[in-house]
């Protein structure tokens, strides 16, 4: 009895946490399918008297938001898978192979890790436009591959380095080389924590800004976040379809949680048993 009126005040205070979340995105919710009249009238608080669509239809037009959309979920997906796969690769060489120079390697991904984007503006800038993949949907990809594969090494590392070691050499008893060890154990053992990884690489390079504005300025090669950036900028959206802008901004990678919710909760979970 005593544990679970103790309980108690943890559910509540979760409740609560969760309605600041909740809340938030039902306001933006409900006014996206508000006229602007009814808007003005009654202000953002109020309930809709009917399903207005036209500021959502609008601002899908005006920025072509299908391309963009496209264009967000393939440079997110190509990150989050080719940004798991470097830092498996990594953090096995690091955490199993033990390199030489282990505790500095780790120190420069953590420096990595700690570097402001502001900083990488210029540099990222100039490579690019020496390479000739400036405004290519490819640059951005490959940046934010390493940028997101820094934390995935120091992560990973962490983890693998306290890899049973009986496994690995039970398994090279039997003959299995270095790429089997990692493809055939490795990896099928540390299958959550690469779930969260990859969770956590599409959902921070979706919200990505700053750098897809500076890399990406032709229209058909801009996501989802550089285009509400710049309309805003413009000061051409009225504030049902800032609504509507924001919600169809966020609610694919809210879908994208939902999905993989499961994925990221048993990661968790072992981690916290591990």
């Amino acid at each position: 009895m005593t544990t679970a009126l103790r309980r108690w005040p943890v559910l509540v205070a979760l409740c609560i946490a969760a309605l600041f979340m909740v809340v938030p995105f039902l306001i933006v919710a409900v006014n996206a399918v508000k006229s602007p009249a009814e808007y003005s009238a009654n202000g953002p608080l109020s309930l809709p008297d009917g399903f207005y669509t036209d500021g959502i239809t609008s601002f899908w037009e005006r920025v072509d938001y299908g391309q963009k959309l496209v264009n967000s979920l393939l440079i997110s997906s190509a990150v989050a898978v080719l940004g798991v796969a470097l830092s498996v690769l990594n953090a096995y060489a690091i955490g199993i192979g033990r390199i030489k120079g282990r505790t500095w390697v780790l120190a420069f991904f953590v420096l990595a890790n700690m570097l402001p984007q502001e900083a990488l503006v210029y540099p990222v800038y100039y490579l690019s436009k020496e390479a000739g993949l400036y405004d290519t949907r490819l640059s951005v990809i490959i940046v934010f591959t390493v940028l997101q594969a820094a934390f995935g090494t120091y992560l990973l590392s962490s983890v693998l380095g306290h890899f049973p070691r009986e496994v690995i050499e039970a398994a090279r008893i039997d003959g299995a080389n270095s790429w089997q060890v990692l493809w055939r154990i490795v990896v099928p053992i540390s299958r959550p924590t690469l779930g969260v990884l990859l969770v956590f690489f599409f959902v921070w390079t979706w919200n990505e800004f700053l750098l897809p504005l500076v890399m990406l300025v032709s229209n058909d090669n801009q996501t989802v976040s550089v285009a509400l950036g710049v309309l805003q900028g413009q000061r051409l959206m009225d504030a049902t379809m800032t609504n509507a802008a924001a919600l169809l901004g966020v609610l694919p990678a809210i879908v994208f949680f939902l999905v993989f919710q499961r994925t990221l909760t048993r990661g968790i979970a072992v981690g916290a048993v591990r």
